[in-house]
């Protein structure tokens, strides 16, 4: 990932955001909304298509023959999305908190969020188990203790980081993975950058990336991913940046 090209992408950004209309950033906010929710659930395993979850967001209509989970799970991470939008506006920096808070709004009607585990657990296909839950408690300290001031990266690792290594401690019992998304884009947005979304269909390569960094403790492959999908997003803005001035 060259660092410094996104930084050259990101100030072309930031100068001509102004010239596009609200009209436009307010479809192109929808439409990632739409399009994050929609991935961010999959990934988990949620069945509902991308029209099926446009209209439980856009409609408030409930899809026949999807259990009440799957529905909540859709409406839950909306939630959540409008909270960290909410706290980026107000430039509160993350912290357990607000994860918390987060967690919370994530799972709410399916489980009490916001409260850590106090179960083993373990990942079915990956290369690491999660820590016991004594181990668990420490490192998740040492998470936010670390996180404001985690020396050598810039903004995109650290979102990076923030993700990886708060899924390798894997703090609660479910929601994890969609509490992680979350909180990466919270990084990203507090450091001026764009939110990201995965793709679905790049779950093999992004579950990959993610267990290198808990079982070797390497991080290119997941940051390198990020920046990749940052560098997209401020891409489309460009362009519609550069059409309105021609």
């Amino acid at each position: 990932m060259d660092f410094n090209k996104l930084l050259e992408k990101k100030k072309r950004y930031d100068e001509g955001k102004d010239k596009l209309s609200e009209v436009t950033v307010t479809s192109y906010k929808e439409a990632f909304l739409l399009e994050f929710t929609h991935n961010s659930t999959a990934i988990e395993g949620n069945t509902l298509t991308l029209m099926e979850t446009k209209v439980v967001l856009e409609d408030g209509i409930s899809i026949g023959g999807k259990s009440l989970r799957e529905i909540y799970e859709i409406v839950n991470h909306k939630k959540a999305f409008s909270y960290v939008l909410q706290c980026i506006k107000e430039g509160r920096l993350l912290d357990e908190r607000i994860v918390k808070e987060i967690h919370a709004i994530v799972m709410e009607n399916i489980m009490v969020g916001g409260i850590y585990r106090n179960e083993e657990v373990f990942i079915s296909g990956a290369g690491h188990t999660p820590p016991a839950r004594n181990e668990m408690y420490s490192q998740i300290k040492d998470f936010f203790s670390q996180m404001p001031i985690k020396k050598g990266l810039n903004a995109i690792e650290l979102a990076a980081w923030t993700h990886a290594e708060f899924v390798r401690i894997h703090p609660f019992l479910d929601g994890n993975g969609r509490t992680s998304r979350l909180i990466l884009n919270y990084q990203l947005m507090i450091n001026g950058f764009l939110p990201v979304s995965i793709a679905k269909e790049s779950r093999l390569d992004y579950y990959n990336a993610l267990d290198k960094f808990a079982s070797e403790g390497i991080l290119d492959d997941f940051s390198g991913m990020i920046g990749s999908l940052e560098e997209a997003e401020l891409d489309k803005y460009i362009y519609l940046i550069d059409r309105q001035t021609q």
